[in-house]
């Protein structure tokens, strides 16, 4: 199916199509060699859900792993429960928001800090949970690969659980890299604790600007197309200079018609309840194309 029709199915929305085409045609023009992408991971490469059952976030893995009294559980899901209403008021600034975002990651990482953590407890948590990437993934990955463009995973997640799930479920190949919060291992490969800034879903343009070394090595690449499902998604290229050109495709997971025209007016494109990147593989596809 070309591109255009593509864009005409029921699930994708544009506001501004005259601006997503011209933003397309920058694209294209500017070949695969002008090309890196910026994605979130949770629920933008991976599932939101399958067979109406929610797929867990990076954290979730984890906390799921780990061997808590069922008291501990219910605590923490009680926690999450919390926090994670208050991060998708419609009703609330990203600054009002940010506080308790400190609050929700510090008291996450501070209750694995009370178990312990291996590199080994990493993989079979991600081995034995239901998290999936979105169809199309690896097919993504691939071709990105093979046409050296770099992919940057920029998420609030956990990086090394993210990372695992891209090894266990595709491929993590040598032009994408992970912007996200790692875990630093003693000796045998024990967590011992976090490394390097914070990073929470509304203050990734902080992040991104910590790791401006990384938009500096491919400084030649002025075009990008940029996934994301929350708002603060929209920041993770604040560290990109000079930019020609930008596509920002959304993912809005559930069908809710008032978050859908706050985010037809942020976002270029809107995918709703989208399970795949397929819109994302045939934008690249026609790009690598004008390659040749």
């Amino acid at each position: 199916m070309k591109l255009l029709e593509k864009l005409q199915e029921s699930h994708v929305h544009i506001k501004d199509e005259s601006s997503v085409y011209a933003k397309l045609e920058a694209l294209f023009k500017g070949g695969a060699s002008s090309l890196q992408i910026i994605s979130d991971f949770d629920m933008t490469l991976s599932r939101y859900s399958v067979n109406n059952q929610r797929c867990p976030s990076s954290h979730g893995i984890l906390e799921a792993g780990m061997c808590l009294s069922a008291e501990a559980k219910e605590h923490l899901h009680e926690t999450n429960k919390k926090y994670r209403a208050i991060e998708i008021d419609p009703h609330m600034s990203p600054d009002e928001k940010i506080p308790y975002m400190l609050e929700w990651w510090g008291k996450a990482h501070s209750a694995m800090g009370n178990v312990v953590i291996s590199k080994s407890m990493i993989k079979n948590a991600v081995a034995t949970s239901t998290a999936m990437l979105k169809d199309g993934c690896s097919e993504l990955f691939n071709t990105l690969h093979k046409h050296s463009v770099p992919l940057l995973v920029f998420s609030a997640g956990l990086g090394d659980v993210i990372e695992e799930v891209i090894r266990q479920k595709s491929h993590f190949h040598p032009n994408m890299k992970t912007v996200s919060n790692f875990m630093k291992f003693n000796e045998k490969d024990i967590m011992v604790g976090f490394d390097g800034l914070l990073i929470h879903s509304f203050n990734k343009n902080e992040g991104a600007l910590v790791h401006s070394e990384y938009f500096e090595e491919i400084s030649h690449r002025h075009n990008i197309i940029l996934l994301g499902d929350m708002m603060g998604d929209l920041h993770m290229a604040d560290g990109v200079q000079n930019i020609n050109s930008i596509l920002k495709i959304g993912y809005l997971n559930q069908n809710d018609p008032v978050a859908l025209e706050t985010y037809k007016d942020v976002w270029d494109i809107v995918l709703v309840e989208d399970p795949t990147v397929n819109i994302v593989n045939a934008i690249v596809s026609n790009i690598i194309s004008n390659d040749g």
